[in-house]
């Protein structure tokens, strides 16, 4: 039996990096998955036979989910389409990077808005269908950064620290409806971003894991898995850190 048959999720975010290794373990385990992209049209329907093809149901939503009006249509379209939604993955993020000194309000207002914004209005969204199950696992993708700071990120660092309060606060709010709400915190993961760095910045980073590796999207999705299903049933308003031993 797999750990999430007969459940649906909702991943942001998911058609490269965390969020589609995410997407992916989440349909290995048997749920069905809504997932949302940007822009890419074909990566996402390529994406979504990819997951299908796993003998799950899977369907692809282009959203903007820092509109409030957007975050509702796209729960109420899951919904209609799957029948409700028992998981929500907040994935979606940008960065912006530049000293604070050189930091435009736009780079600012777009971060928030993308990483912040979009997981608080998603999770209003998925209250209601949530607590009409009486049952329910949100799950807030924050950063280590969010935790520790890092120059040349204050908008990235104080969006996915807005995260981890945002966590604890929806875990406070929806407990007594079954509604669970934590965060996961990658450090430094193997992805197409990080491939674009130079061998010298990725060697600085390693050299402040303890694991002295970086870690892969199936080891951020593994912890997603735990969190979405049963195993974790008494587990809320944490923010677990997937870092190899960066932030301790």
């Amino acid at each position: 039996m797999k750990l999430l048959s007969g459940k649906t999720a909702l991943v942001t975010g998911a058609t490269r990096g965390i969020g589609k290794g995410i997407a992916l373990k989440l349909a290995q385990q048997g749920a069905n998955v809504a997932f949302t992209f940007v822009s890419s049209v074909e990566k996402a329907k390529i994406f979504e036979d990819e997951l299908t093809a796993l003998g799950i149901k899977a369907k692809a939503y282009q959203s903007n989910a820092s509109e409030f009006a957007e975050a509702e249509k796209i729960v109420d379209a899951v919904v209609k389409e799957f029948g409700t939604i028992d998981i929500l993955v907040n994935n979606a993020g940008i960065t912006r990077d530049n000293l604070m000194m050189r930091m435009t309000e736009q780079m600012w207002d777009e971060v928030m808005d993308t990483n912040l914004k979009s997981a608080f209005a998603l999770c209003k969204a998925v209250m209601r269908p949530m607590m009409k199950a009486k049952a329910g696992s949100i799950i807030n993708i924050t950063s280590v950064v969010g935790i520790t700071g890092n120059a040349g990120q204050v908008n990235y660092a104080a969006s996915k620290a807005g995260m981890i309060g945002l966590t604890k606060s929806v875990a406070k709010e929806l407990g007594s409806r079954n509604i669970r709400c934590n965060a996961i915190a990658p450090g430094f993961i193997e992805t197409e971003m990080t491939e674009a760095l130079s061998p010298e910045t990725r060697a600085e980073w390693t050299k402040g894991i303890a694991l002295k590796r970086g870690g892969s999207p199936e080891d951020v999705a593994n912890t997603v898995l735990y969190l979405s299903s049963e195993l974790s049933s008494y587990v809320s308003g944490q923010t677990i850190n997937v870092c190899g031993g960066m932030v301790m």
